[in-house]
Order: structure tokens, then C-alpha cells, then sequence
């Protein structure tokens, strides 16, 4: 390799990492803005602006508040239920469980579980490919909050959602993605009501916008930085720090490797709150079907496996 393409090469890697970026996107200039991108961006904005006054308004009632929402939104709305439960079917819940648990997770301000659920799948279905949702493949920007300013790119890879007909035919999810407005609206004029201003602040831009960067390093910090200890064929890592930050979703490597599994933090180490959450319910009777990768799952999936062979 010449020293002009190595220095080219070594421009395109994202920083501390050996990630290049392979794909061009224009993310915001050049590119056509859809109704639907500026009312996200107008919407995440004001979301991060109300955030901003939190050190004006910061009471321990609204802090201690916000931080419970953020464990019942981030751990039984997001993680549980929207990630491990409805897009991998990982385990089962009660009908009245997960839709409780899902109606959290609408209020983390992800959108609704039907197209939440789709883009995920896409997402591992397309994995660092051209049609990959949000790989950093265009760079951090695009796969971190990029891809949610660009729905012609949605439209461009994949037109109509048909890997979430399991969610449609239910008449709750359908309700939900109708009227998804209407309940972020709802409960933000609950929280004024209920604490004024600071907790609106707290509740609705604190607590709201930390679990959303939290879940959206997942992915674009988890396919740049860390370790990879499975043949997984895809950047997924393993990073940490994430995983503390994401109740045991930065385990990441470990989840491309065994898409179906539960537990995501599987060696004893490895700390995976979702999972006690889960073996919690189970031990109470609440939580069935719970999916582990068995021993031969996991040695096809080691790079021992793929040197054997060799």
C-alpha cells in the first residue's frame, strides 16, 4: 500500500479504533430534509433543551424521580422488553406483563415498539451491509443519532416493514403506534401537573434524553470500540463501560454472536442487570421460555472453532 492510501486510509478510521468508513452520506447538507427528519430534529432538540435547565431546577425529589424512570424505562421498557423480548423473542411474559412493560418503553421516547422492533431486526438481518440501519460504516454521527435525522434512508433500504408482523397482529402495538403521541404529550402534561417545571425538566428531558444516547451507543460505540471475543462476521464489541451504562447491553459482541439469548454479560464477570432482572421473574414464575446459547452454540461461535478447521 502506497503512503498516500495509507494516509488516506488512516483518515477515514474513526478515532481510537480500527473502523473505517467505507460509505458516503451526506447527513446534512446536500441531501433532501423530509417533513418527518425536521419534526425529529425539531422534537430531540427541544428535548435536550429542556434538559439543559436541569442544574437550574435541581431538587433531590425531581433527581431521585428521574432516576427511577430511568431504571423502569431503561431496564423493563427498552432492554427487556422492546430488545430482549419483542425483537428477539428471548423469553415470554405474561400478556399483561409485557404489555406494561412495553408501554415503559413507549415512554422512553423511541418511538413506538412496531418500528423500534423493525430497525433492529433490519439492523442484524443487514449487519455493517449497505442496508444496515445504523452501521459506522458512514461514520460515528450516522450510527449513533445520524440515521434517526435520515428516514429517506429507511425508505430508500427497505419500503415496507414486513418483519414485524407478529407485533401488527396485535391489536395493543397497533393502538400504540397510532396514538404514540399522544401518550409522550399525555405524560408530559402529567409530570407538569404533577411537579411543575423541575420535574418536566428532570423527568421528561433528564431522564428521557440520558437513556436515549444510552441505548443509542449501543449502537455506534459497541460496532467501534472494544473487544470482540466472537466470530460474529460484523464490527460488534464488547465495551464495559456501555454495559454499565445500558443495564448489560454493552455486551454486544456476546449478542450478535447469540442473537437469541437473554443473557447478553455471559461470563460471571460480566455484569448484565436486565438478566438478574429476568432471572428474577423467572424464579417468581413470570418469565418462561428464557433462551440461553448452549455450550456447542458457543464453541461454533469461538474463534477456536474457526481455527480448528483450518
Amino acid at each position: 500500500m502506497s503512503s498516500n492510501c495509507a494516509k488516506e486510509l488512516w483518515h477515514q478510521r474513526i478515532f481510537f479504533s480500527n473502523v473505517v468508513v467505507t460509505r458516503k452520506r451526506n447527513l446534512f447538507w446536500g441531501r433532501k430534509w423530509r417533513s418527518l427528519d425536521i419534526k425529529m430534529a425539531i422534537g430531540i432538540l427541544l428535548f435536550h433543551i429542556l434538559a439543559f435547565f436541569a442544574p437550574f431546577t435541581f431538587t433531590w425529589d425531581a433527581f431521585w424521580i428521574a432516576f427511577f424512570g430511568y431504571i423502569l424505562t431503561g431496564i423493563f421498557g427498552i432492554t427487556m422488553c422492546y430488545h430482549r423480548l419483542l425483537a428477539h423473542h428471548s423469553l415470554k411474559l405474561p400478556k399483561w406483563l409485557e404489555y406494561t412493560c412495553a408501554y415503559l418503553g413507549v415512554q422512553a421516547i423511541q418511538r413506538d415498539p412496531i418500528y423500534w422492533v423493525s430497525i433492529h431486526r433490519y439492523h442484524h438481518q443487514y449487519v455493517e451491509s449497505e442496508k444496515d440501519p445504523h452501521t459506522p460504516t458512514y461514520g460515528f454521527w450516522f450510527s449513533h443519532m445520524g440515521w434517526i435525522l435520515d428516514s429517506g434512508f429507511i425508505m430508500e433500504k427497505y419500503q415496507e416493514r414486513k418483519n414485524v408482523e407478529d407485533l401488527k397482529s396485535q391489536a395493543f402495538y397497533r393502538f400504540i403506534k397510532r396514538t404514540y403521541l399522544w401518550h409522550i404529550f399525555g405524560f408530559g402534561a402529567l409530570v407538569y401537573a404533577w411537579g411543575g417545571f423541575p420535574y418536566l425538566v428532570w423527568i421528561m428531558g433528564v431522564r428521557s434524553m440520558w437513556v436515549l444516547h444510552m441505548t443509542l451507543l449501543v449502537n455506534s460505540a459497541c460496532h467501534i470500540w472494544g473487544k470482540r471475543v466472537w466470530n460474529t462476521n460484523d464490527l460488534s464489541k464488547n465495551n464495559w463501560w456501555v454495559a454499565l451504562l445500558t443495564f448489560g447491553e454493552g455486551w454486544h459482541n456476546n449478542h450478535h454472536a447469540f442473537e437469541y439469548s437473554a443473557r447478553h454479560g455471559l461470563e460471571w464477570w460480566q455484569i448484565d442487570l436486565c438478566w438478574y432482572v429476568i432471572c428474577f421473574l423467572e424464579s417468581v414464575g413470570l418469565a418462561s421460555n428464557v433462551k440461553l446459547p448452549t455450550p456447542a452454540h458457543k464453541f461454533k461461535k469461538s474463534f477456536a472453532s474457526t481455527n480448528k478447521f483450518r
